[in-house]
């Protein structure tokens, strides 16, 4: 008896609901597929469960009372809550599917992200990843967007933001550059060198270099030639010895490793940038957007500063 009262009272709900979105007992019936006197008798053992009116009926308008509007909204966020369980255990016995478009910083796309897009369509067969390299911010609704990983804090309460590393800090320059123009040693030392500049899309200002020295220190540093979209390309300029060149330890293992590039000013190291995951806010994330999201993090763990 419990029990059929417990489903009796459930499709009361689920119909109590339908009258309130529709205003209208008629049209609640037509949606659920039984008849308006159902409907009726229906939120008539709802109310008297509850023992309070739920709705004020006139010929010919059906309307929420005080406590009817107080219990439909907590009435909306239940049945949700069960949907979205319900599409979750459906999903795991799905293969995910659809298309994810992705807006990643090109020296993150090429040495963290890219890498892992192979295992991942192996993974998940049926989803297609569009992978965007840009240091621009994207506009998700606009451009369509999904995702989005950009470098520095970002601050939007439109958007979900998970950190996925704090990338090191490092100035490096090659050897024939040192033998030529010297290595510095403190920071002062800067003003005497050429300091290969990356322009951020966003300000159009160059980005300031970063030290640690007690406490992090922000430089701006001078030279002749700047890189205003591509940041890959102060790299190309400092392994051809156009000057020092700050930036993630990430972009130059290689080249640290085979000599191009040597790490200098090494005490004044210990400086980084956050990279975050960002995306909208969904009441209900896709399946295969989430399952892209778990496996990105899962997958840079390993190597990174996870927050």
């Amino acid at each position: 008896m419990a029990q059929q009262l417990k489903r009796m009272m459930f499709s009361s709900v689920e119909l109590f609901c339908l009258v309130a979105e529709n205003e209208s007992f008629s049209k609640a019936a037509l949606h659920a597929g039984v008849s308006p006197a159902a409907v009726s008798r229906s939120i008539a053992r709802l109310e008297k469960h509850l023992a309070t009116p739920l709705f004020m009926r006139t010929t010919r308008q059906v309307r929420l009372t005080p406590q009817g509007k107080m219990y439909f909204e907590e009435c909306k966020q239940a049945l949700n809550q069960i949907l979205e369980a319900e599409q979750q255990l459906k999903n795991q016995k799905q293969q995910p599917s659809g298309l994810i478009r992705i807006s990643v910083p090109t020296p993150y796309g090429h040495y963290r992200i890219l890498p892992l897009l192979a295992k991942f369509s192996r993974q998940y067969p049926a989803i297609e990843v569009d992978v965007q390299l840009t240091n621009k911010n994207v506009d998700f609704i606009a451009e369509g967007y999904d995702l989005a990983i950009r470098g520095r804090q970002f601050a939007d309460s439109n958007l979900i933001a998970r950190q996925l590393e704090q990338a090191e800090l490092i100035v490096v320059a090659s050897p024939e550059y040192l033998k030529n123009f010297g290595t510095p040693q403190t920071l002062d030392d800067l003003q005497h060198h050429q300091c290969i500049q990356f322009v951020l899309p966003s300000t159009g200002k160059n980005v300031p270099w970063l030290f640690n020295s007690n406490q992090t220190i922000e430089y701006q540093s001078i030279g002749k030639i700047r890189c205003l979209d591509d940041i890959l390309g102060t790299v190309t300029l400092a392994k051809h010895s156009a000057g020092l060149l700050q930036t993630y330890r990430f972009i130059v293992e290689k080249e640290l490793k085979n000599g191009e590039l040597l790490e200098v000013l090494t005490k004044f190291s210990g400086t980084s940038r956050p990279f975050s995951l960002l995306y909208p806010h969904k009441k209900h994330e896709s399946f295969h957007i989430r399952v892209f999201i778990d496996f990105l993090i899962q997958e840079l763990r390993p190597q990174t500063d996870l927050i």
